[in-house]
């Protein structure tokens, strides 16, 4: 995300930026879960990817042999659930129940793809979708100060509705503590603020029903609004925060002792998103608008000062990582129009300078991406895999692996400019389901990590559910009389 001169920029845009944003090309009618595939853009051709992770992925949701075979020497695949149940209850793999990867391929037959039923409705744009890591809370966050806590094993009943703190221009990101107690939340200044979650009350006005501690990451030399954090994290022993900013840098917030433990001057441009490689939290994947991705070993960062690898290949700024929580692979999102899967043992060392391969202008906050860019490749492109499909415009798009317990993460999804969410298969590239009803951006999105069940947020107001086979709620009717503003363009 652009950031230069900030404050100018958010004094100008004003109060009428935060208000709900409806597409108008859209129509009031009602439009279908999933997509025609002659509706949307098609992901560009490509074979099966070769490569060790696309023979990982195979193990994790691929049934058994036992469990494929129909004669001696044939073989079925996919198993039907009647032939895999049958399979089970005949006991055909010596094993009396199923793997991790029988259940993997008999769930990913049933894709989030009926509805959408409405979480929530606001007159204000949704920035987070986010479960915690045991899908019994869901946050949504707003860019008109509220946050909001459900759980869902409750009938997402409305735990805590946060009103932020000294908010600037949004709510760019949110995470919850792995205990589920605390969640941080991040705005345009170098404060990020934490709030106990557990305690009775719903309402939490900051500083006025409840206490939202400051986190101060500008350290003792800068002060005020010098930055803002585009991206948050909680390490998975919730001990620290890894944080990108504006002004090009990673920093490491050490919770226990309250301070500051480590600034990176990390890259040349915004750090919109960073995230750690694993549960050991010794790894700092971050992406930035210099289109790169680097890796950061803090074992070692000390005594070196630079990043353990750099991986090239986007055309355009990063807007969002995840990680596949092996410590090797992970996707970024890019305003190139395309999301990548990288290896790290694929980086190098430095950057290559190669000749422009930009001819042409472009901001992605107000412009459609060039036709004549579309096809352009990086010429020292490092990346495993490339997906295209979807729509990198005007916000910073998420993209992630979908669930390991549920599916294997066989899949990559994402939100998209153009009002979808978007599901590709990892290893093939295809375009496994494409989501439609909202009105406008879907920013954030995110796959319950048991349950085929997925929440979408966007522009237009609307937190959105998605799920399969549906559990027989009658859905919030949606309001298709809200106020359609002129469209806007900046974010």
């Amino acid at each position: 995300m652009y950031f230069r001169a900030w404050n100018t920029a958010i004094g100008d845009m004003g109060y009428a930026l935060s208000r709900l944003e409806i597409d108008p090309d859209f129509s009031d009618g009602e439009s279908s879960p999933v997509g025609d595939d002659h509706d949307s853009p098609q992901p560009s051709s490509q074979n099966e990817l070769d490569h060790e992770v696309a023979q990982l992925t195979k193990m994790r949701s691929e049934p058994h042999d036992k469990l494929k075979r129909v004669l001696p020497r044939r073989q079925e695949f996919p198993v039907s659930p009647v032939k895999m149940l049958a399979g089970r209850e005949g006991n055909y793999t010596g094993r009396g129940r199923f793997s991790s990867a029988d259940r993997c391929h008999l769930m990913n037959k049933y894709l989030p793809v009926k509805g959408p039923s409405i979480v929530d409705q606001l007159t204000t744009r949704a920035y987070v979708s986010q479960f915690s890591n045991d899908g019994a809370l869901f946050v949504a966050a707003f860019q008109g100060s509220h946050i909001k806590i459900y759980d869902v094993e409750k009938g997402w009943k409305l735990q805590k509705n946060i009103v932020a703190k000294s908010l600037r221009w949004t709510v760019t990101d949110t995470s919850l503590s792995p205990d589920k107690r605390s969640l941080v939340y991040a705005t345009m200044s170098p404060i990020v603020n934490i709030v106990n979650i557990g305690s009775a009350g719903t309402e939490s006005h900051a500083n006025v029903t409840e206490i939202h501690e400051e986190l101060d990451f500008s350290g003792d030399d800068e002060g005020g609004y010098s930055f803002g954090i585009f991206s948050v994290k909680f390490s998975n022993d919730g001990k620290e925060l890894v944080a990108g900013s504006s002004d090009d840098s990673i920093y490491v917030y050490d919770l226990e002792t309250n301070r500051l433990s480590l600034r990176i001057q990390a890259h040349t441009s915004d750090v919109n998103s960073v995230c750690f490689a694993d549960e050991a939290s010794h790894l700092i994947y971050s992406g930035s608008d210099d289109n790169l991705c680097k890796v950061w070993d803090r074992r070692c960062f000390r005594s070196k000062g630079k990043p353990a690898g750099i991986l090239m290949g986007h055309l355009e700024g990063i807007t969002f990582l995840d990680s596949r929580n092996d410590g090797r692979y992970f996707i970024s999102n890019g305003k190139d129009q395309t999301i990548k899967l990288w290896d790290i043992r694929k980086m190098s060392s430095n950057a290559t300078r190669t000749p422009g391969f930009r001819n042409y202008e472009w901001d992605y906050r107000w412009m459609d991406y060039p036709l004549r860019a579309r096809d352009v490749k990086h010429p020292s492109d490092q990346s495993v895999s490339t997906y295209k499909g979807h729509s990198v415009l005007r916000t910073l798009i998420r993209c992630y692996f979908s669930p390991e317990y549920s599916t294997g993460q066989k899949y990559i999804y994402t939100g998209s400019h153009d009002s979808c969410v978007y599901v590709y298969d990892l290893v093939t590239g295809a375009q496994a389901a494409r989501l439609v009803h909202h009105k406008s951006t879907v920013r954030d999105c995110s796959w319950h990590p048991h349950y085929p069940m997925l929440v979408s947020s966007s522009f237009d107001g609307d937190i959105a559910k998605w799920e399969f086979p549906g559990n027989g709620e009658s859905p919030i009717p949606v309001n298709n009389s809200r106020p359609r503003p002129r469209r806007r363009h900046f974010d």
